[in-house]
């Protein structure tokens, strides 16, 4: 599974309506709102790159409120208990 995030500036007036619409296309797993430099972010999870390509610039950025994009593509996952097991000393 690949994952990758996609940082989305968004027309400000469709923020809530372009999140939900995001939320409901296939190949995307979670959309935020957030403070700070872009208004959306996108969590994509596919099998594949072509698969990313697809979803990014296919559906992505043609969904209406929609502006531009920027996305980063994941290497790997760390959780809470990954990162903890990484510094335990044998306890």
């Amino acid at each position: 599974m690949i994952t990758a995030i996609v940082m989305i500036h968004a027309e400000a007036a469709r923020i809530p309506e372009t999140a939900q619409a995001l939320a409901d296309l296939e190949g995307v797993a979670e959309v935020y709102s957030c403070a700070g430099d872009v208004d959306l972010i996108a969590v994509v999870r596919v099998r594949d790159h072509e698969q990313i390509a697809e979803v990014v610039t296919q559906r992505i950025n043609k969904t209406a409120g929609v502006l531009r994009t920027d996305t980063h593509i994941a290497f790997k996952s760390y959780a809470r208990a990954d990162v903890e097991a990484g510094f335990s000393i044998g306890e």
